[in-house]
C-alpha cells in the first residue's frame, strides 16, 4: 500500500522537528506584497496610544475588512488576500491587520474587550479613509466575528455586508461547568508542542481535512500545513506572546451580545446584508452558537443568510477556501443591488 492509498484517518502527522526540517516550511507564509503597509496609533483616549499594524492588498473599488480570531496573525487571511486582493486586485481592496495583542501590533497590558478592539478598527478605518456609506464588507472569524458584531453596531451606516464566521453572540456552556472550566484552564498550561498541535487540530478542523493531501504545496497533509503555520507563529516570540494570547482570550471569553442587541444589529445593518457561516463539527465554538445567532438576528425568515458547512470544523477560511470565496462574491453582488435601491 502506498502513502496515497493510506486511509485518511490513518495518515501520520509530522512532528514539530519534521515540520521545521521540511523544505515547504519556509513557504507556509506566502510572499504577498501589499499595496500599502503601515502602523496607526489608536486608543489615545482609551488607555493608549498603541500601534495597530495593517496592510492593504489590491486597489479596486470594493472594500473588504478581514478581522482575524484569537491569537491569529493577519497573514492567516493569506488565502482570501490572494483570492481577492491579488487575483482580483483591480476589483477589490483587502484590509488585514493584527488585533491588539498579536503580531506586529502592540500588546498593551490592559483589559481587552471585543468592543474596545472594534473601536481600534474604527480608528484604523478612519485613518485609511474608508468612511463612505455602505462601503465596507466586514468579515470576521471566531473572535474576529465577535469584533465584527461590535463593529456593525458602531458603524452600521458604513457596513455594506457583515459576515459572521465560526463565531458566537456569547459563549454558551455546552459541555458542563466542570469540563468547561477544565478546558479553559488547560489553555494556559504549558505542554509539549506536539501535544498542543494535536489538540489544536482536533479543535479547529475536521479529521478529513487534517488528513487530506496538501493541495497548496508539498507537505504530506493539510494538517501538516496547518501545524507548520502554527509552529511558524509560535517561533515568532515577539509577535506571539503568552500575555497577548491571554488578554485576547479574556476578550473573547467575556464577549456578550444579548438577543436585544442582535435584534438591534439586524435592524441597523439590515438583515439581508448579514450572513452567518458555521461548520457542524466545530469543536472550538460548537454549532449551537450558529443557531443562537441565526435565531436572535431574525433568521432566514427575516432575510439573514445562514450557511451550514456539513462535517466541517472551525477554520473555514482554510478548510473551505473556495466556498468562502464564492459566498463573499455573491454577497458583494447582492448588496450592490441593495445599494442601488437605497
Amino acid at each position: 500500500m502506498t502513502d496515497t492509498d493510506t486511509p485518511l484517518s490513518n495518515r501520520p502527522q509530522l512532528k514539530v522537528s519534521e515540520l521545521i526540517e521540511h523544505p515547504e516550511y519556509a513557504h507556509v507564509t506566502w510572499p504577498l506584497q501589499p499595496t500599502k503597509k503601515d502602523k496607526v496609533a489608536v486608543a489615545t483616549n482609551r488607555g493608549g496610544p498603541f500601534n495597530i499594524a495593517y496592510e492593504i492588498h489590491g486597489h479596486g473599488p470594493i472594500h473588504m475588512v478581514w478581522i482575524m480570531g484569537l491569537a491569529g496573525f493577519k497573514t492567516a487571511w493569506q488565502r482570501q488576500t490572494k483570492d481577492f486582493g491579488h487575483d482580483q486586485g483591480s476589483k477589490y481592496q483587502c484590509l488585514i491587520f493584527d488585533n491588539r495583542g498579536i503580531g506586529e501590533s502592540d500588546k498593551p497590558t490592559m483589559r481587552y474587550s471585543t468592543l474596545e478592539m472594534a473601536k481600534d478598527v474604527v480608528e484604523l478605518l478612519d485613518y485609511v479613509g474608508w468612511t463612505e456609506k455602505r462601503q465596507l464588507h466586514i468579515i470576521g472569524v471566531s473572535m474576529g466575528g465577535m469584533i465584527a458584531q461590535e463593529l456593525g453596531l458602531l458603524i452600521p451606516e458604513r457596513t455594506a455586508s457583515l459576515t459572521l464566521m465560526s463565531t458566537a453572540a456569547r459563549l454558551e456552556n455546552t459541555v458542563g461547568f466542570v469540563e468547561n472550566l477544565r478546558q479553559r484552564i488547560n489553555m494556559f498550561i504549558p505542554k509539549d508542542l506536539d501535544i498542543q498541535l494535536d489538540e489544536i487540530k482536533a479543535r479547529l478542523a475536521s479529521s478529513d481535512f487534517i488528513n487530506s493531501p496538501d493541495t497548496e504545496g508539498t507537505f504530506p497533509t493539510m494538517g501538516d500545513r496547518f501545524a507548520a503555520q502554527e509552529v511558524k507563529k509560535r517561533c515568532d516570540t515577539e509577535g506571539f506572546t503568552r500575555k497577548g494570547f491571554m488578554l485576547q482570550a479574556i476578550a473573547a471569553g467575556w464577549h456578550h451580545k444579548s438577543a436585544d442587541q442582535l435584534r438591534e444589529l439586524g435592524d441597523k445593518v439590515g438583515r439581508d446584508r448579514i450572513q452567518v457561516l458555521h461548520g457542524t463539527i466545530d469543536n472550538m465554538i460548537p454549532f449551537v452558537h450558529y443557531e443562537t445567532l441565526m435565531r436572535e438576528l431574525g433568521g432566514k425568515e427575516q432575510g439573514v443568510t445562514g450557511v451550514v458547512f456539513e462535517n466541517k470544523g472551525h477554520i473555514l477560511p482554510m478548510e473551505e477556501r473556495e466556498r468562502v470565496r464564492k459566498l463573499m462574491e455573491e454577497m458583494v453582488e447582492k448588496t450592490a443591488a441593495l445599494d442601488d435601491d437605497e
